[in-house]
């Protein structure tokens, strides 16, 4: 298992590449702190993205010790950085395949992990994308078991357990607040499903596997949806679906409604009025504990906010905005984490913290 040290001071890199180098450096208006990264040369800085550890970092959490996960869609590695800074890859690049349930992760092989969510047992819980399911790994033993799906596609078991259902393409997956219950985006299924923790059970809560516009008002069960790639919900019970092609934020009330809060539809980079906003082609979400929404605007190299009390789009990094010396590159995942709110910069293969 590779070891890397994250540190403060740039240290070139070594033949064995046990020490990579240039990592946490304050941004000048200390907004911005870089974990994994530095500013790149064409920021006038010194980080080549080759350089780094990671290759194509997809999505990060971290259990209840302040340790980070970070999952790689293309390589299939699995990364862990400790909170002293030590990044250890607990799974190493191998071919695609859905292979290892029962025994330990090394040996384990995905197909296209998209993105981590850590439960409350402090499992880490992967969506195994192209292999259809969802895959737990016991971080202390590091064994892993599929949890949701049985690794081939289709749509079938709502109201029967999750490890006996079919979905196609499980792309995000989040967890409520209380981490009882799992959203998953069931992406070539157009629809978002929910798979409660305690009984195993799992339900469609938005999506009829129509693709189309919802109209405002609906019921999120009965209603098309354009593609939904990534989902999370706020501690007042909304749960919010980000369409990457329909160019929108839509939000599943609690009374089991649906509505589009933010996008106009239309591919474009403007902030202001939600419903007047445009994204390109955004990728994933999160929320904080205010309930603001946190969104990966892909196209656009942004990192963009939806306030639900204001009903206003913001942009916070990116296009000139925070550290106006940064230009993201794909980024992916977003992450709120203990007041933080965590970006992962995908094609710089770099990972940054805003305060």
């Amino acid at each position: 298992m590779p070891k890397y040290l994250i540190r403060l001071l740039f240290v070139a890199s070594i033949a064995t590449s046990s020490i990579v180098g240039a990592i946490k450096c304050v941004a000048a208006d200390n907004a911005v702190e870089f974990v994994v990264g530095d500013y790149l040369v064409s920021e006038s800085g010194t980080w080549n993205a080759d350089d780094s550890p990671l290759r194509g970092p997809f999505g990060i959490d971290f259990d209840s010790n302040g340790r980070m996960f970070v999952v790689e869609l293309t390589s299939g590695r699995v990364h862990q950085i400790d909170v002293d800074g030590q990044l250890t890859t607990i799974s190493e690049e191998k071919p695609t395949g859905y292979s290892g349930d029962g025994g330990p992760l090394a040996e384990a092989r995905f197909n296209g992990p998209h993105n981590c969510v850590v439960a409350a047992d402090d499992s880490l819980l992967i969506s195994d994308s192209w292999n259809h399911c969802v895959r737990k790994i016991e971080t202390d033993s590091m064994t892993i078991q599929t949890i949701v799906g049985t690794g081939q596609e289709g749509f079938s078991g709502d109201g029967g357990a999750a490890m006996d259902a079919t979905f196609n393409f499980v792309m995000c997956i989040a967890l409520n607040p209380t981490r009882d219950v799992m959203h998953l985006a069931d992406l070539k299924n157009l629809r978002i499903r929910n798979v409660d923790l305690k009984t195993g059970v799992v339900t469609t809560v938005c999506g009829n596997g129509q693709k189309g516009v919802p109209v405002d008002g609906s019921a999120a069960a009965s209603s098309p949806l354009v593609d939904p790639r990534a989902v999370a919900s706020d501690s007042l019970g909304n749960l919010y679906v980000l369409e990457r092609g329909g160019n929108a934020l839509r939000v599943v009330r609690t009374d089991g409604t649906i509505h589009t809060v933010a996008g106009d539809g239309k591919k474009g980079y403007r902030d202001g009025d939600a419903l007047k906003a445009e994204f390109g082609s955004p990728k994933h979400i999160c929320c904080d504990t205010a309930g603001n929404v946190y969104i990966a605007d892909d196209l656009n190299g942004a990192i963009r906010r939806y306030d639900p009390k204001t009903g206003q789009v913001t942009t916070l990094l990116g296009k000139g905005h925070g550290d106006p010396k940064i230009s993201l590159l794909h980024p992916h995942g977003v992450r709120w984490y203990q007041g933080t709110l965590y970006v992962v910069d995908t094609g710089n293969n770099r990972i940054m913290k805003l305060r």
